[in-house]
């Protein structure tokens, strides 16, 4: 290597540095202490390039709020790192602080009780009751009860008995040792997982601890068959049961993937917690029947994110229904309600309320449907009916009140900019949000109500001053070179028969520099999503940022299909893959050349997964366009895929339309596999000229690396120039 270039790559990994090392932030937490003085909690991680691992830390302020409304943080002077620390729970009156360990290897799962002094209780749980605890985001669940006596929480059941073998081979009586379980002689029957990223990960079942006495149960009454997430206390009623409500997941007929899946069919439970005592005047239980878990969701094919009002009168749910019935990954989701009963007595014929339906198309402007990937634990202002929600919107993540009695859906972010937002918590009726864009780092939002006597409320934001995401004056100078658009892009191939949502414009996201040079355009890159039922968001993404600062115009394409945009788009896709979204990427090109944005000379690609599947089927299919592709995880040949993914039902949908959602149940035959191919990057190979970049995750289950693997080495064998990077322990997203 050069010297000189051997400087260029040293000053772009320095620069690199300073742009992974600004911190995200996780979660956070409000508390009021004895004085009234609130106090804000801050879970913050950063990658460790060094460890390929990421530090997490707590950074922690007091909250001001000054006669004229302003408000102030007071930040403490440095973080505290949380080594080894899977979760952290606050308890419902902020007096207590439960902190989770998860074991490494066969070690016991640690469950720390802290007051705000010190570390009141520590409870070490042994795998003979169950494994780590999830924190996976999805099945994850820690809920404390409301006088902050037990926990509910989800964790891997125990390891089932393995056969046990003597020296010679021969079987004998009694359980394994643990010394065996690494080899055959403690093997028992393959268990099915839940794929990409539960490889290894035992069935996640519920149980409950007693914080006074350490007494820890599994929860009885509840199927086998059921995989456990998303545990709440249900409100507590004098003089009756306690339940708890929990989302199950049933593993029959098989396991398929669940990571970025929300098509997985899903229901809400209702299951008598354990650790309740009646009084001496109450009735005990002995029937069985009764303590069985009960299905509050038998009418709706998916029930998830459950969330009880303050009051305890509703139990508001999130539904992906429409990706269950139809059998897309990803699609628009309903909001849902149940009331509760006042008395404690459940039914399992409860009546489900609509509060959001699916929208098909929306008019220009108008709401286009909820898109969430979660629901914030406290959501709810203090009339116990409106709830805040982070939604997508298109291009950008937006932040919504919405009326669980009235439906009544009002869009409370600014309107009028690139940026997205996110919800942080609740302070009261007030909002702590994080805004930001592709060329601004985030920044704390603190948002205030106005009322209007002759209008709908509106919100006052107000930004706060925050060490958290500190960036070098380098970085900081760069960015501020930058600017951002999101572009209407009108389909070309809209022809009659298709949805009136299948015709509407898309949209892409443009970051390049103010500085314009007639004479002079910036290489771009065309960055594509995966999914397809997915989407790029109008925020601060740090590599993104890195490589628009260094000189490249960006062109993120969100192609019809993707979410945010209505139901009819988003269903316009499945079974023309590898056609309509090619052809929207190359309309998306076309548009910001015939805008003077960018030069047809100097346009690269890349995308991971499905967007990995584009990019390999555009170097193909216009090989005269792109100078040079990168591909991660990329779908190169759907013929491959079906046989080996997590997900085979996603390869029919998408080839075959929503149609075949079903048909994976059966081997492919030949006219599949014909289908497959021709649908396939693969099928165009022979006409790619474009040096090619892979990376690939050598423990990635959604797309395992043979399919990128057989693609690189086709080029190869005619002459394209091809790097393959391989991450030998990393999964699908490439995100360790």
């Amino acid at each position: 290597m050069h010297k000189e270039t051997e400087d260029e790559y040293t000053n772009l990994s320095n620069l690199l540095q300073e742009f992974t090392s600004i911190p995200n932030i996780d979660k956070a937490w409000l508390f009021k202490s004895p004085g009234l003085q609130l106090q804000g909690m801050f879970a913050v991680s950063q990658p460790d390039l060094l460890t390929n691992k990421r530090r997490t830390s707590i950074a922690s302020c007091n909250i001001l709020k000054e006669s004229d409304n302003s408000v102030e943080f007071l930040w403490a002077p440095f973080p505290i790192e949380m080594s080894g620390v899977s979760m952290i729970v606050p308890s419902p009156s902020g007096s207590k602080l439960l902190v989770i360990r998860n074991p490494e290897n066969e070690a016991t799962c640690c469950f720390e009780i802290w007051s705000s002094s010190r570390m009141e209780k520590e409870f070490h749980i042994p795998q003979s009751l169950h494994g780590s605890v999830y924190n996976d985001g999805w099945f994850e669940g820690v809920s404390w009860n409301m006088d902050e006596t037990c926990i509910a929480y989800v964790a891997e059941e125990p390891f089932p008995a393995k056969p046990t073998f003597n020296d010679v081979g021969g079987y004998k009586k009694g359980g394994c040792a643990d010394k065996d379980l690494g080899y055959w002689k403690g093997q028992g029957d393959w268990e099915e997982d839940w794929g990409e990223t539960y490889a290894g990960k035992r069935q996640p079942a519920l149980f409950v601890i007693n914080i006074n006495s350490g007494d820890v149960q599994e929860v009885k009454g509840i199927d086998k068959s059921l995989s456990i997430g998303q545990v709440v206390w249900a409100p507590f009623t004098e003089g009756s049961e306690q339940y708890l409500v929990f989302v199950g997941w049933s593993s029959e007929p098989r396991k398929l993937g669940i990571k970025y899946c929300s098509n997985r069919p899903c229901a809400l439970y209702a299951v008598r917690a354990p650790h309740h005592e009646p009084k001496s005047d109450e009735p005990v239980l002995q029937s069985t029947e009764v303590l069985h878990a009960l299905n509050l969701s038998q009418t709706i094919s998916s029930a998830f994110f459950p969330r009880f009002s303050p009051d305890g009168k509703f139990l508001v749910f999130l539904s992906a229904r429409s990706a269950v019935d139809s059998g897309v990954h990803n699609a628009t989701n309903s909001l849902h309600r149940i009331d509760w009963p006042t008395d404690g007595k459940l039914f399992q014929s409860s009546k489900i309320y609509d509060i959001i339906p699916v929208v098909m198309c929306a008019e220009d402007g108008c709401f286009p449907g909820l898109y969430c990937t979660t629901i914030h634990n406290n959501p709810w202002l203090s009339n116990n009916c409106t709830m805040i929600i982070s939604s997508i919107w298109h291009s950008s993540e937006v932040l919504l009140s919405v009326n669980v009695l009235s439906g009544e859906i009002l869009h409370i972010s600014p309107a009028d900019s690139n940026f997205s937002w996110n919800l942080l918590m609740l302070d009261g009726n007030n909002i702590v949000a994080i805004s930001s864009s592709p060329v601004d780092v985030p920044q704390i939002k603190y948002g205030m109500a106005i009322e209007k006597a002759t209008s709908n409320t509106t919100w006052s934001w107000s930004n706060i001053s925050s060490p958290i995401f500190r960036c070098s004056d380098k970085v900081r100078s760069l960015l501020s070179s930058l600017q951002c658009s999101i572009l209407r892009i009108t389909v070309k191939d809209a022809h009659d028969g298709q949805t009136k949502g299948a015709t509407e414009p898309f949209e892409a996201i443009f970051v390049s520099s103010k500085i314009k040079n007639k004479d002079v355009f910036d290489p771009l890159i065309v960055i594509l999503h995966g999914g397809p039922q997915d989407v790029s968001l109008s925020y601060f993404t740090k590599y993104l940022a890195f490589l628009s600062s260094v000189g490249y115009s960006l062109l993120i394409v969100n192609y019809r299909g993707s979410l945010g945009f209505g139901e009819e788009a988003l269903q316009s896709l499945p079974g023309k893959v590898g056609s309509q979204d090619v052809n929207d990427v190359l309309s998306a090109i076309d548009h910001v050349i015939s805008l003077g944005l960018a030069s047809p000379s100097k346009i690269t690609v890349m995308g991971i997964s499905h967007g990995g599947f584009l990019t390999t089927h555009l170097i193909g299919q216009a090989p005269d366009k792109f100078v040079a592709a990168a591909a991660i995880n990329p779908v190169c040949n759907l013929a491959l895929m079906t046989g080996t993914t997590d997900i085979p039902d996603w390869c029919y949908v998408e080839a075959c339309g929503t149609i075949a959602r079903n048909c994976f149940t059966e081997p492919p035959s030949a006219e599949d596999l014909t289908l497959f191919y021709s649908k396939s990057p693969i099928s165009h190979v022979s006409k790619v000229n474009a040096p090619t970049l892979f990376l690939l995750g050598a423990q990635d289950l959604r797309v395992p690396i043979f399919d990128g693997l057989q693609y690189a080495r086709a080029l190869k064998e005619k002459g394209v120039e091809v790097k393959i990077i391989m991450f030998q322990n990393d999964v699908h997203a490439l995100k360790r």
